[in-house]
Order: structure tokens, then C-alpha cells, then sequence
């Protein structure tokens, strides 16, 4: 992943200043939902991941990036279906010092490296059902062509000069570190040594000329373009954290290292002694992404949303907005951050052996259950802790028992013989709680199910709105368990469709039912999309009928025509979502590498 790290000019400065170059008229930073909101805003929406760095194996952190940004495109697709088609990119970070080490102690050239890993991380995500439009490779020459594009933009403005970088350097992280981020630990033999104070790893007194980037310059207009918008960082505390920064001085960035020290890098134009950082080509990616430098790129910037790890936040929300400016352009519109997730209450490392690997979790928990835990268990305001018996419990509760018994009960042939979308009866159920009749069936519990399920979209709209993945799963979640209570309530298994008492009533509490899985399954589809698919599809819900735009519920309920009502059901698909055996071997450590 990008590196959460920056070269901070500490040393000597060049005397000359540039002023800050001007803007064509008065920006406006406002960023509207993430998800697009109902469609009447802007026609496109673009959504990244952090391009990932290809050190090592992708774990189930990186995973959980690409999910949060694939559900918010895949919602935004099914909520906007008239809008241009939503982009969604992600891809690896190649360039640096740590692969050229890498590649160099494993006998491979750093292309070599890169292939292999990044391979890694394309065959995850497509196993995974991440829908990217775009997988980006820093080593691609169309990235470069952007890259030296944005730096000779940068160039000309004025906005890079020469200066002399004295102070720590972390090789480990990859980047330089201010005095104050220094500390001492005791080494191997027993004496004082100098490391990071966040990462813990050894650094070293360095000095060198590298091209500086004139950073400082923009601490006014960025801490301007957060108070105009406090929702372009989201969730609250981490925008609260970079305004803090901004409160602090804002030293100059160093954007470049000696080529003789780093080669595996993309050239200064023009200055084949200094290879441009790697953090400032990373960035970049997004905008090569969209076409940048060629005209197409300004129809998608800014309407983005970076979905971003907390470890890279002050890149994103710092470096990245004030090189844009720089270059003449407007932040993103949005930033989401997320945090970490532990294993068993420690933070994942290969020296612990605990580092989860993804793809075993997707073939063990199903790719649907997989992405359901990661997304419904995943908060980010802070970490979260994963441990195999909470996957388990959690996707036998709340995808096999409730959801998929909800289903069977209702669609099963001694209960819906035959195999249809039952009729409606308003005598049963009138749509003004408190009438009395001899056909009124309906209490106080249904009417306030029926309340629920119809607020449901707007609710998991916002929370998609709001970054709030979790909240939306979990108030579909708390849905499913009142239609379940609204089933066992009035035991349909009970009544028989050959009493005609009965029957206008065991057809209303089915037909009720199945609107609620309707409503369940739709909402579903950016999260789990194959089990919603099924789900829908057992239903007879065809592919035109499934978009979140006009999802109507229980329409009968209104005295409108429901389309379903009558309709056969789909063919069996079987059980949604099988019980997960916790006998197995595997669920015993073994998804740990």
C-alpha cells in the first residue's frame, strides 16, 4: 500500500520563493454523497482503492479496502441506472527502494518482482467479485507519461526547487523523519539505537539533493477547503485529525531521491540524476486512471472518492490535495478512511505467523459469506479484530439461519404449494392499524414490520451515504429478524389454504414475506452479490426489476397493483447459505500464513 510516510525538508532551504500560483475564479470544495445520491447531482462518480504495495502477499486489510470501494460502486450502479457507469479502480504500487532491495535478495529483476505479486492481488480481487473498471500498475508506461506530466506541470508553475535534505532516514518505511519522530531503543548487542517512533524500525543520518516541493505554501487553502466541507473527509475524527495537522507547521516536501541510490523509479524529466519519489508517483495513479494528461480526465475529476487505509491518510488528505492544487486542480470531492484490522486481538505480522490470507477465507466462508463478514463486521472509526469462530457464528446467524430460513420457509412446497407470489388480502391486513373486522388478522408487531421494510432503502441509502457499510448490513439484518418474528408470529405451517378462512390469510402473510426477502435481497446486491442474485432470482425478480431507484414495497398494502402478485417462483437454487461445519480442520488456525 502506499507508504504512510513523506519526506519532510527539515535542512537547508533555497532562498527564493514562488508565490502560490492563482486559480481560474472561486473554488467550490463541496462533495456531495458518496453513493451519488438520488441521481439529480452529478452524472459520474469515480471510486478508487490505495494502489497496494507489492512488498508482499495481499492480506484480508487490503481485501477490505477493495470491498468498501467495489459495495459503494456496485450501489451507486443500482441506485443511479441512467447515470454514466460508475468507475472503480485499484491496482499496485511497483516503484521504490524496498522492491529493488526485494527483488535484488531474491535473485529477480524488480520487474519480475512486480509481476509476480501484483498477479496475486488481480487473481484476489477477481475471485473476491471486486468490480474494478481499472487495474493500474505504476509500471505501466502510460502511468509514467502522467506521472512526467504532472511534474513538469508542477515545474512550471513554479512550485520545485533544488534544496539540501539533512536528517533521518528510515529505509524500511521508505521515508525521511523529523527529529521529533525519532526515538531510541536498545539494539541487538545492548546499545541505543535510533528508530522510528511510529514503525519501530531503525534509521540512519542521511543528506542529500533532491527536488523540493513548495508544500508549504498551501496550508491556508487546504485547511480553507475542509472548512468548507466537512464532510469531504468522513468519518469525523479523521477529518478532525487533518485539520489538526494543518495547525502545525507544514514544512516543504522533498519529491525526489539520487537515481544512484534509487533506480527502480520513474526519471525527473530532464534530470536523469533524481528519481521522482515513490509516494508522488503513486498518487498520480489516480489521474492516469481517467486519461490524465490527454482532456478526457476532467469529465471524471473530481468526482471521486478515495477509499483509503488511516496509515495514508495525511497523504491523501495533505500531499495529494496541495500537489493538485499546485498543478492547477481540485482536490478530490471525497475521502473515506477505514482502519486496521487485528487477528485475535494482535495487529497481523508475518513474525506472529497470524497474517490471514484472504483467497483461503473466500474458498472456506464462500466469497458471498466472506464479504458479508468483512463489510458488516468492519467499523471504520476504529480497528476491528477477526477470529474464525466470529465468521462462523455470525454467517450461521445471520446468512443461514435467518435469511436462508426465512427463504425456505417461505418458498417451501407444504406451506407455497404452488410455487407462486400469493395474493394480498387488504380485508386481512387494511392498510389503517386499528380497524376491527372479521377478517382483520393484523396486529401492532406487523404494522410496525411493514414500517421498517419500507424505510429500509432510504436507511441503508444513507448509510451507504455516510460511509456507514455496517450500519446498512445491520439494519437489513434487524429487518430480516422481524420478518422472521412476523412468520413464527402467525405460523403459516399452521393454516390451511383448503379453509377459507384461512387461506386469504396465509396468502397475505406470505405474500408480506416475500416482499420483505424482495427488499432484503435488493439492498443485498452491492455486498453479496451472488447470494442476492440467487435470492432474487428464487423469487422470480427479473434483472430489470432489481435497481434501487424504484424499489417499491408491498405495494397492495398502498391499494397499488404489486407486479409479483400471482407470479410464479423462480426455479430452487437450494439451501442460500449452508451452515459452516465448525468441525473442520481448517477452521483451526489454518487460515493463517
Amino acid at each position: 500500500m502506499l507508504r504512510a510516510s513523506v519526506l519532510l525538508l527539515r535542512g537547508r532551504r533555497a532562498s527564493s520563493r514562488s508565490s502560490l500560483p492563482a486559480c481560474s475564479g472561486r473554488r467550490h470544495y463541496g462533495s456531495s454523497c458518496v453513493s451519488g445520491g438520488d441521481g439529480s447531482g452529478d452524472a459520474r462518480a469515480y471510486f478508487t482503492t490505495p494502489i497496494f504495495y507489492v512488498n508482499a502477499a495481499p492480506h484480508i486489510g487490503h481485501l477490505y479496502s477493495a470491498l468498501l470501494a467495489d459495495a459503494l460502486c456496485r450501489h451507486r450502479r443500482l441506485r443511479v441506472p441512467s447515470a454514466t457507469a460508475p468507475r472503480l479502480s485499484t491496482g499496485t504500487d511497483e516503484h521504490g527502494l524496498k522492491i529493488q532491495q526485494a527483488a535484488a535478495a531474491a535473485g529477480l529483476a524488480p520487474v519480475e518482482l512486480c509481476d509476480r505479486v501484483s498477479a496475486q492481488f488481480q487473481q484476489l480481487f477477481r475471485e473476491a467479485g471486486v468490480s474494478s473498471t481499472d487495474f493500474i500498475r505504476t509500471t505501466e508506461a502510460r502511468h509514467q507519461v502522467a506521472v512526467q506530466h504532472f511534474w513538469e506541470v508542477l515545474r512550471t508553475r513554479g512550485l520545485l526547487y533544488k534544496g539540501l535534505y539533512e536528517g533521518w532516514y528510515c529505509a524500511s518505511d521508505e521515508c525521511f523523519l523529523p527529529e521529533a519522530k525519532v526515538t531510541r531503543q536498545p539494539g541487538p548487542t545492548g546499545e541505543s539505537c535510533p528508530v522510528s517512533l511510529e514503525s519501530g524500525h531503525p534509521v540512519s543520518w542521511t543528506k542529500e539533493e533532491n527536488y523540493i516541493f513548495r508544500l508549504s505554501q498551501f496550508r491556508e487553502p487546504l485547511q480553507q477547503w475542509l472548512r468548507d466541507d466537512p464532510q469531504t473527509i468522513t468519518p469525523e475524527p479523521f477529518y478532525r485529525a487533518v485539520l489538526q495537522w494543518l495547525e502545525e507547521e507544514l514544512p516543504d516536501l522533498s519529491v525526489s531521491r539520487r537515481s544512484s541510490h534509487l533506480h527502480w523509479g520513474i526519471p525527473v524529466p530532464g534530470d536523469d540524476s533524481q528519481t521522482i519519489y515513490v509516494w508522488l508517483d503513486a498518487l498520480v495513479n489516480y489521474l492516469t486512471v481517467i486519461g490524465y494528461p490527454n482532456e478526457e480526465f476532467k469529465s471524471w475529476w473530481p468526482a471521486t472518492s478515495h477509499i483509503i487505509g488511516k496509515d495514508i491518510l495525511k497523504f491523501h488528505a495533505i500531499y495529494w490535495p496541495a500537489l493538485l492544487l499546485g498543478a492547477g486542480l481540485s482536490p478530490p470531492r471525497r475521502i473515506c478512511v477505514h482502519s486496521h484490522w487485528t487477528v485475535c486481538g494482535q495487529k497481523m505480522s508475518k513474525s506472529l505467523g497470524n497474517v490471514v490470507d484472504p483467497r483461503t477465507c473466500l474458498e472456506h466462508y464462500t466469497v458471498d459469506g466472506f464479504r458479508y463478514f468483512l463489510l458488516r463486521q468492519g467499523v471504520p472509526n476504529w480497528d476491528c479484530d477477526y477470529y474464525d469462530e466470529k465468521v462462523v457464528k455470525l454467517l450461521d446467524s445471520e446468512l443461514a439461519d435467518a435469511l436462508g430460513g426465512l427463504l425456505n420457509r417461505c418458498t417451501a412446497r407444504r406451506i407455497n404449494p404452488s410455487g407462486t407470489y400469493p395474493a394480498f388480502s387488504s380485508a386481512c391486513f387494511p392498510s389503517s392499524p386499528g380497524l376491527v373486522g372479521p377478517s382483520v388478522r393484523a396486529r401492532a408487531d406487523d404494522y410496525a414490520l411493514v414500517s421498517a421494510v419500507a424505510a429500509l432503502p432510504k436507511q441503508v441509502a444513507d448509510h451507504f451515504d455516510n460511509f456507514q457499510i455496517y450500519k446498512a448490513l445491520e439494519a437489513v439484518s434487524i429487518c430480516v429478524r422481524q420478518t422472521n418474528g412476523f412468520v413464527q408470529r402467525h405460523a403459516p405451517w399452521k393454516l390451511s389454504w383448503e379453509n377459507p378462512v384461512d387461506a386469504p390469510w396465509l396468502g397475505t402473510v406470505l405474500h408480506v414475506a416475500l416482499e420483505c426477502l424482495r427488499v432484503f435481497g435488493t439492498l443485498l446486491q452491492p455486498v453479496t452479490p451472488n447470494l442476492a442474485n440467487r435470492l432474487l432470482s428464487r423469487l422470480g425478480v427479473s434483472a430489470a426489476e432489481r435497481g434501487l431507484g424504484k424499489l417499491s414495497f408491498l405495494p397492495r398494502f398502498y391499494g397499488r397493483p404489486c407486479p409479483f402478485e400471482g407470479r410464479r417462483l423462480g426455479p430452487e437454487t437450494g439451501l442460500l447459505f449452508p451452515r459452516l461445519d465448525q468441525s473442520r480442520g481448517w477452521l483451526v488456525k489454518a487460515h493463517r500464513t
